[in-house]
């Protein structure tokens, strides 16, 4: 009864912290949805991505070079390559993101009627967060596939696979409309459609910008996602357009990688051998 209670009504400790960082930061809807967002996402981005981003310029810790998914790619980085990167990711954070934040703060500060002082649930916010992923599934692969018709790919999407095998920085690297509408859209979809409250919209953010930068990241660690399927379609440019990979088997557009050795990769780790150990490249399975 009493975890019934704890996921159906916030916890005394949730509401208490919630409030103060609401005399922190104030109620404004523009702070809540775009100033905070903005920050924690930047922040985010480049602390999670800067520690992925180390050991590819340093190669250390040698230990975890074993995790590396291309083995000998980025070893290092090339200097001229990543400058390039950061510049464009630069601008998309600063430039593209900051006015598509301000573009959905137009349309989500109204979705929300409730009390923003008032914590949600953890049920509530559990199922928001799944709504996001799904919507989120749905947006990103038709958009993402989309953006491989050949004329869309030639224009646009090509800039982002001059990465054949990704660092986890690449993940903004992109042309400014694939960032926007492919990037951007698809995580607000959820957002909108469940009306959730400002907290629900800072933790899955956080969320979606620690999976696509481990999806990008070229290292298969322990206790993490598997970014085996993401980092096969930076390889192979036709398959695996999604993010959890339900519409690509679907529609069938995960065949060669289920037929690939990265398939039988593809799941959590929890032991410390390396994936690649477990299962080394050998003949591979026809189709």
């Amino acid at each position: 009864m009493e975890v019934l209670t704890y996921l159906m009504q916030p916890s005394e400790f949730s509401q208490t912290l919630w409030l103060k960082i609401l005399n922190i930061i104030g109620k404004e809807s523009f702070t809540l949805w775009v100033i905070v967002p903005i920050i924690l996402t930047t922040v985010l981005y480049w602390t999670v991505g800067g520690l992925y981003l180390l050991m590819d310029i340093t190669n250390r810790p040698a230990f975890l070079r074993k995790y590396k998914i291309q083995p000998g790619t980025n070893e290092p980085v090339d200097g001229e390559k990543l400058r390039k990167l950061v510049r464009t990711v630069l601008f998309n954070q600063f430039c593209i993101g900051i006015t598509m934040a301000i573009l959905n703060w137009h349309l989500t500060r109204d979705r929300f009627n409730g009390n923003v002082e008032i914590v949600p649930s953890a049920a509530r916010i559990f199922l928001d967060i799944v709504v996001c992923i799904l919507l989120n599934e749905i947006g990103f692969y038709y958009s993402h596939r989309l953006l491989h018709h050949r004329i869309l790919y030639k224009i646009i999407h090509k800039k982002h696979h001059e990465w054949t095998a990704p660092i986890a920085i690449s993940a903004m690297y992109c042309h400014p409309i694939e960032h926007m509408f492919s990037n951007l859209v698809p995580p607000f979809l959820g957002l909108y459609v469940m009306r959730s409250h400002p907290l629900t919209a800072w933790l899955w953010f956080c969320l979606a910008i620690v999976g696509t930068l481990n999806d990008h990241s070229d290292y298969h660690l322990p206790l993490l996602r598997s970014p085996e399927a993401h980092d096969f379609h930076h390889l192979k440019f036709n398959n695996c357009y999604g993010v959890i990979g339900l519409l690509d088997w679907l529609h069938g557009t995960d065949k060669m990688f289920r037929a690939s050795r990265a398939f039988d990769r593809h799941k959590v780790s929890f032991s410390i051998a390396s994936q690649r150990d477990k299962f080394p490249d050998i003949v591979k399975k026809t189709l």
